[in-house]
């Protein structure tokens, strides 16, 4: 009987099997941001425990609240600064060097096929895109990553996700999330790994592909998992190739490798759902849950006071060119804020270099430096009561960011359609 990709991973990665149903993995790397990290650290610290299992498997970034905006968020960078010289992590993105971690640590080629991967993040999800096994965990699972090495998991079964067709003008990788979290829930791939697969997963970018694994969690999911194929040796080839670490000596040689993690024919899945991608239209969400969508076309005409541009899920430069395509020689509407925060500091450099900021800032909208920032309400960005903001980040819950606040998910496209018309506007028509 054949073995998923995340059935392989395990194998090659398992240390031990204390208990029925444990799997104990031994981790290719942890990753660290300043908001969570500091619990564990200082936590270890007063155990006396205070040193890393390996410091080249650490990554490290200042990417939340960045530059930190109160004395509060200024400790916790300074914990971490403080963290990783004391145990000779090198790997550690500053702020002026930084970006969102689910965006920096790929565009670094710190993560490959094959890999197991945790951080104190929910959208830790998204690395899986490169066909790597990547999950978001608690305090204590992450003291023991960074002390250890190592990681229990309860071994999760696959949903395969089979995304047939082909996506029409104006329809994203964030459209076919939105739709895929519509049709199962948020709790339809609770403990699962939601594997996407099909013609319309094999066409997207590796910057498509990690939006949709970076919301398999709004699904429940463990984490999302694409084949590594062409296009993910492509993007690490500057990483992997003869210019970075020669892992492999030729294009030929990575591509026939990275077959072995590839998911069998005879797998077998914890469950199939299939979506026809040729029949999606631009969409967004309503109310307070990720699988409340509807098609943008239905929304037409709500207000939105503010629109954010950004995030892990869509702050990548295919996200910028696509919101600079909608609003060159446009201006923002009168009523309406638009704040666009590119997701690492080599993203706003490319952009610069494009001429995309240029865009922004004569359309009228803020360009901020590289931050999770207004995503989850923490800064550059945060909504007052009563204030809508049409959002390419990944979560709309009830004050997520801000009181009292509505946020719609949607594309950048749709979300740069929404800020010329100062409302909710199917891109297609605009």
């Amino acid at each position: 009987m054949g073995k998923t990709l995340a059935e392989k991973i395990f194998d090659a990665h398992v240390r031990d099997r204390p208990f029925e149903g444990t799997w104990v993995l031994n981790l290719d790397a942890v990753f660290c941001h300043e908001i969570t990290t500091p619990i564990a650290v200082n936590d270890l610290a007063a155990k006396n425990l205070d040193r890393v299992f390996d410091p080249r498997r650490i990554k490290a970034v200042i990417d939340h609240v960045s530059p930190a905006k109160d004395s509060n968020t200024a400790e916790q960078g300074k914990i971490l600064r403080e963290w990783v010289r004391r145990q000779g992590i090198e790997d550690f993105f500053d702020i002026g060097r930084n970006g969102v971690c689910h965006a920096i640590f790929p565009e670094k080629g710190f993560v490959r096929p094959g890999y197991t991967i945790i951080m104190g993040d929910s959208h830790t999800c998204t690395h899986g895109a490169f066909g790597a096994f990547a999950a978001g965990v608690g305090t204590t699972d992450l003291e023991v990553g960074i002390l250890k090495g190592v990681c229990a998991f309860k071994k999760p079964e696959s949903l395969r996700i089979n995304l047939e067709g082909t996506l029409k003008p104006y329809v994203t990788a964030k459209d076919v999330i939105l739709a895929v979290i519509a049709r199962i829930g948020v709790a339809g791939a609770t403990d699962k790994v939601m594997e996407f697969r099909g013609p319309a997963a094999e066409e997207l970018s590796m910057e498509g592909r990690m939006t949709i694994c970076n919301m398999a969690v709004e699904a429940g999911a463990t984490s999302g998992v694409c084949m590594p194929d062409k296009v993910t040796m492509e993007y690490l080839w500057p990483f992997i190739g003869p210019g970075g670490d020669r892992s492999y000596s030729s294009k030929e040689a990575a591509l026939a490798d990275f077959e072995k993690w590839r998911s069998d024919d005879d797998a077998v899945y914890g469950g199939t759902v299939d979506l026809d991608c040729s029949t999606l239209e631009p969409c967004a969400t309503v109310g307070y849950k990720p699988d409340q969508v509807k098609p943008i076309r239905e929304l037409a005409g709500t207000r939105v006071d503010q629109v954010y541009i950004g995030s892990c899920t869509n702050g990548r430069i295919e996200d910028l060119r696509a919101a600079a395509a909608v609003l060159k020689g446009r201006k923002i509407a009168d009523t309406v804020r638009a704040i666009v925060s590119p997701a690492t500091t080599a993203v706003y450099a490319e952009a610069l270099k494009e001429g995309l900021i240029s865009v922004f800032l004569d359309a009228g909208c803020c360009v901020t430096n590289a931050t999770c920032g207004a995503c989850l309400g923490m800064s550059n960005g945060v909504l007052a009561e009563g204030e809508v903001c049409a959002s390419t980040t990944n979560r709309n819950f009830y004050g997520r960011m801000g009181k009292g606040g509505m946020v719609h998910l949607m594309s950048p496209i749709s979300a740069a359609a929404a800020a010329v018309a100062g409302y909710i506007v199917s891109p297609g028509g605009f």
